[in-house]
């Protein structure tokens, strides 16, 4: 795809203007230390065969401009005046395909429940691009329910980082792209806390009880409270020591620590004010503090240790519109767009040369360790990935999480 032309360029950058105070609640330093990885543990190889396998809709996207994108809550630059996503309309004028954006995920296991029957009788789920967590991908290419990406056709896949490239579940990234990275910690308001929050042990306390609220992500929540434990993650840990930090979150919940589990939902009790802290995601609340113009939100990485995570971008087995889906897959890889969306969403930037772009315009930001982590950073903060599980693990596990959990 050329390069966008000047009136497209112009359009992103003015849409910057109206961000330029949110971006100010989003430097470095404002919700205190974190950290992530680029590169998590993987989930296992998928299965042979290969995408010559795959019997494929045919594509229409040459006569049928059109595209339908799923995606997670605040999850890509927006515009509260014009109550648009700038860098999608300005990627709408260039090409002419029209877009249809919905925040349709909140959690990996509900999403994808929902479409699961659909995908796998080959109806159309009415959506060209959904984007789902690292796990989650691996178990929709391993059951063949998402289509091969003709990376040909997409020049700027060639920016993204190193070490994303290549990841067991997706070796070459045949079927999926990453998205954003993030990590999970410690989310609270720091006047209605009233303290600094640094350790599990302070989010569990008794004048937090049941305020608090914890994310429905296994690998997040369960991971979060096994290095609370002591364990390393990212290792070979035991049966045991999972059985441990699942036994830890049912105890918080029934002992009314917790108030509730949720996916992306999270966020409404805190911006109700129903929970006042939580194990929640480093993006959302870097969002939640322009939303609710409450410079009080703070994010940390406990004490203990992070856990870390990528989401991908991927194309349904059902999609007839692949190529209109490549299209904007390789849009969003153009560094100075890619650099746009860092600069609201504030998760890890999967794009070679965005740093350099968001430099431009926003230096500070541009130094964030919530944008772009080095690698001594995610170390000292010890952020980990949650170590690849086999098939048989990754349900096993998951139906014992959705028993305390209650899904």
């Amino acid at each position: 795809m050329p390069p966008p032309d000047p009136g497209v360029r112009a359009l992103i950058r003015s849409a910057r203007a109206s961000q330029v105070s949110r971006r100010s609640l989003l430097s470095a330093g404002a919700l205190g230390m974190g950290a992530a990885a680029l590169s998590a543990c993987a989930p296992p190889a998928p299965p042979s065969g290969g995408p010559a396998q795959l019997a494929l809709p045919t594509d229409v996207s040459a006569t049928d401009k059109t595209l339908r994108w799923a995606n997670w809550t605040a999850y890509l630059d927006y515009d509260e005046e014009a109550k648009n996503y700038p860098t999608l309309e300005a990627f709408m004028k260039e090409t002419g395909i029209a877009t249809t954006y919905s925040e349709d995920v909140d959690d990996n296991d509900s999403y994808v429940s929902k479409v699961r029957p659909q995908l796998e009788a080959r109806q159309d789920i009415e959506r060209d691009i959904v984007t789902l967590t690292d796990w989650m991908a691996a178990r929709l290419i391993r059951d063949q329910l998402v289509q091969p990406l003709e990376l040909i056709q997409m020049p700027n896949a060639g920016n993204l980082l190193p070490q994303l490239k290549e990841v067991s579940f997706d070796p070459g990234r045949n079927y999926s792209l990453t998205w954003q990275s993030g990590f999970a910690g410690i989310g609270y308001d720091r006047e209605k806390v009233g303290r600094d929050l640094k350790t599990l042990d302070d989010l569990f306390s008794e004048d937090l009880k049941g305020r608090v609220v914890v994310l429905s992500e296994m690998r997040d929540t369960v991971g979060l409270m096994m290095q609370w434990q002591g364990v390393d993650i990212a290792g070979q840990w035991t049966q045991a020591q999972f059985d441990e930090g699942v036994a830890k979150v049912d105890q918080l919940i029934g002992d009314r620590y917790i108030r509730r589990v949720k996916g992306n939902a999270y966020l409404n009790d805190l911006k109700s004010g129903n929970a006042i802290a939580g194990i929640v995601w480093s993006g959302d609340l870097f969002v939640l503090r322009f939303e609710t113009e409450n410079d009080n939100w703070q994010f940390t990485i406990p004490e203990s240790g992070g856990t870390l995570w990528s989401d991908n971008m991927m194309v349904p087995i059902t999609s007839t519109h692949r190529r209109n889906a490549q299209t904007l897959m390789n849009y969003y890889y153009e560094p100075e767009v890619a650099a746009q969306v860092a600069a609201y969403v504030n998760y890890v930037c999967p794009v070679v040369g965005a740093q350099e772009e968001l430099a431009k315009t926003d230096p500070e930001l541009a130094e964030s360790p919530f944008i772009f982590p080095s690698a001594d950073y995610i170390k000292e903060n010890n952020i980990q990935g949650f170590r690849a599980l086999t098939a048989q693990e990754d349900a096993d596990l998951s139906a014992q999480w959705a028993r305390v959990v209650g899904n």
